[in-house]
């Protein structure tokens, strides 16, 4: 079985439709690793096409924010604003489905999926080695599908008791093996990439061959960040599409 391996969609039905558009005919099923909503300006759309697929789908942090199981205010600004307006902004159905979402799940025997990270899988940032070390202890399948930073990274564990762990930037050459090596593996986001490309990221993960192919396809950024400058958020958050930070 392939999946699609998407997360970070973060409202962005653009983004998203060239994701789904790109990888047609590539997958069977999608799992998405978190944060459908927040930032963009399309949260019932989003929800409503995910939910229209095959699919699998863990909570996220802004999931969570929406429904109140976070405080907003300990978000910067520009997230909070628009975490407070999806959450007006959610129909009754789509606030429905988001409650309905895990916080984490093992499948396919070898993988852990988890928005931030396996000890703290709705908040916790796996942005540098020394982290994704301390968390292999935090899981015990071989694999693990992280998002949340917007920054697509595989991890790998040390080879040695007290070896060093090691971080790569997966290649746009085709798939690739993961490998007998423990790995964390984040696709990077949909909808808002933080690692200076603004292209959408995402990846395919053949569970048969065991190999992980990841994409960057672009979308019409402009007409999202029409959409948002429309409904009033803040001018930071609309020009960062622009810049994938």
């Amino acid at each position: 079985m392939r999946c699609l391996l998407i997360s970070d969609i973060h409202s962005n039905l653009a983004a998203f439709k060239a994701v789904l558009d790109d990888a047609k005919g590539r997958y069977d099923k999608v799992w998405c690793l978190g944060d459908i909503v927040g930032y963009g300006p399309s949260p019932n759309e989003c929800i409503q096409l995910l939910a229209s697929l095959d699919h699998l789908c863990i909570a996220g942090n802004h999931d969570w924010a929406v429904l109140g199981k976070l405080d907003v205010d300990d978000f910067n600004p520009d997230a909070r604003h628009v975490s407070l307006w999806t959450r007006s902004a959610l129909t009754e159905g789509n606030q429905r489905y988001i409650e309905s979402l895990p916080v984490a799940l093992v499948q396919a025997e070898h993988f852990t999926l988890a928005h931030g990270s396996p000890r703290h899988p709705i908040w916790e940032y796996i942005l540098y080695p020394a982290v994704a070390q301390v968390n292999f202890g935090h899981f015990s399948t071989r694999y693990c599908l992280v998002g949340h930073t917007h920054s697509p990274v595989i991890f790998y564990a040390p080879n040695e008791t007290n070896g060093i762990c090691q971080a790569q930037v997966p290649s746009t050459n085709g798939p690739g093996p993961l490998g007998n090596r423990r790995l964390i593996l984040n696709p990077g986001s949909v909808g808002q990439p933080r690692d200076g490309d603004p292209r959408a990221s995402y990846g395919i993960l053949d569970l048969d061959t065991l190999t992980f192919e990841y994409r960057r396809i672009p979308y019409p950024i402009a007409d999202v960040q029409g959409q948002m400058e429309a409904l009033g958020f803040p001018t930071r958050l609309v020009n960062r599409l622009s810049f994938g930070w």
